[in-house]
C-alpha cells in the first residue's frame, strides 16, 4: 500500500516541519490544501528547496479562483523548483464557497472543468493553447521548462469522473469509503479512461485517521472537524452510497491494527494511494503520524 500523510498550517516553518517528519518516516507524498492559510502551490515551492524526496501534492486548488494558465504557470515553477516531484490536484470546490465568497456563479460546473482541463494540460504539456470555449477562453503560450506534474481531479460524480477518466490523470477524494470506490469512483473512472486509450488513473484516497484508546475524544474532535461535510451535497452523495448516517462516521480511529485494516481496504478496493489525514489531540495525532509509517517498512 503506497501511503501519504495530509497536513496544513498557517505557518511556513511549521508546515515544512510536517513534510520534514514525513519524509524522515518514508512517506510516499504529503499533501497539503489550498483553504484559508498558506497558499499551497507557493508553500510547496519554498518547502521543496530544503526537503528533498517525498512528492508533494495539493488536495485541492479551487479552480474558479484561477485561470488555467495561471495555474500552469505555477505548477510548472514548483515542478522546476522540486525536481518533478509535484502532484497537481485541483477541483472545483462547492456552491457556497464559489457563488457566496468570490461572487461567481457555480453553474454547469461539468463544462466548466472540461473548459478548464482543455487549457490547462495544453498548457502543461505543450506550452501554447488557442481555445475558446463556453465558460473559458486561453490563448498563447507559457515557457517554463519543467515537466507536466501529474493532474488529479477531485471527482465524485458520474459525469465528472468520466471527463477526468478521458482527460486527466486520475482523482482526489475526500468523505469517500472503499465501498463507494470499489463500486463507483474506480469502474466509471477506469472505463473512460480504458476508452479514451489513457494510463489507469490514479485514485487518492484522503481518510481522516487517528490512532487512540480513547473513542470518545476521537469521535468528539471527528464530529468538530468533519461535521459540517455532511452539508455539502457532493459529499452527502457519497457518505449515503457508503451507507453512513454522519460525516463522522467516515473517520478511522481506534488501535494501530484497526486503522491499518481500515487504510488496506482502501488499497485494495482500488484506491492507488491512501493518504492519511490525521486529527485528533496532539498527542493522537504524533502517535498517529509516527505509527502509520510501519505500514511502508
Amino acid at each position: 500500500m503506497e501511503l501519504g500523510i495530509f497536513g496544513s498550517s498557517r505557518n511556513i516553518d511549521d508546515l515544512k516541519k510536517q513534510v520534514q517528519e514525513a519524509n524522515t518516516l518514508g512517506y510516499s507524498t504529503f499533501w497539503t490544501p489550498q483553504i484559508f492559510n498558506l497558499d499551497a502551490l507557493t508553500a510547496l515551492a519554498v518547502i521543496a528547496e530544503s526537503v528533498e524526496g517525498i512528492r508533494l501534492g495539493t488536495s485541492v486548488i479551487p479552480t474558479y479562483p484561477r485561470h488555467p494558465m495561471m495555474l500552469a504557470q505555477q505548477a510548472l515553477t514548483v515542478n522546476q523548483v522540486s525536481n518533478g516531484r509535484l502532484d497537481l490536484g485541483i477541483g472545483l470546490s462547492h456552491k457556497p464557497v464559489v457563488e457566496g465568497m468570490w461572487g461567481i456563479s457555480f453553474d454547469a460546473p461539468v463544462g466548466h472543468m472540461s473548459d478548464y482541463l482543455q487549457i490547462l494540460m495544453a498548457l502543461l504539456h505543450d506550452g501554447t493553447i488557442s481555445y475558446g470555449g463556453k465558460h473559458l477562453t486561453s490563448r498563447g503560450g507559457i515557457d517554463v521548462p519543467a515537466d507536466a506534474p501529474p493532474v488529479l481531479v477531485a471527482a465524485l460524480g458520474p459525469q465528472m469522473l468520466k471527463l477526468v477518466g478521458r482527460v486527466a490523470d486520475g482523482t482526489v477524494t475526500w468523505m469517500t469509503g472503499p465501498e463507494t470506490i470499489r463500486n463507483h469512483i474506480s469502474p466509471i473512472i477506469n472505463a473512460a479512461a480504458e476508452e479514451a486509450g489513457r494510463p489507469v488513473p490514479q485514485v487518492i484516497a484522503a481518510v481522516p485517521v487517528c490512532i487512540t484508546s480513547d473513542l470518545d475524544i476521537a469521535e468528539e474532535y471527528a464530529k468538530r472537524d468533519f461535521g459540517f461535510y455532511g452539508d455539502l451535497p457532493s459529499y452527502r452523495a457519497m457518505l449515503e452510497r457508503e451507507g453512513l448516517a454522519n460525516s463522522w462516521d467516515i473517520a478511522l480511529s481506534g488501535s494501530f491494527e484497526e486503522v491499518a485494516e481500515g487504510l488496506q481496504k482502501y488499497s485494495d478496493s482500488g484506491g492507488t494511494q491512501v493518504v492519511a489525514a490525521v486529527y485528533g489531540p496532539d498527542e493522537a495525532r504524533e502517535q498517529t503520524v509516527s505509527e502509520l509509517a510501519k505500514l511502508m517498512s
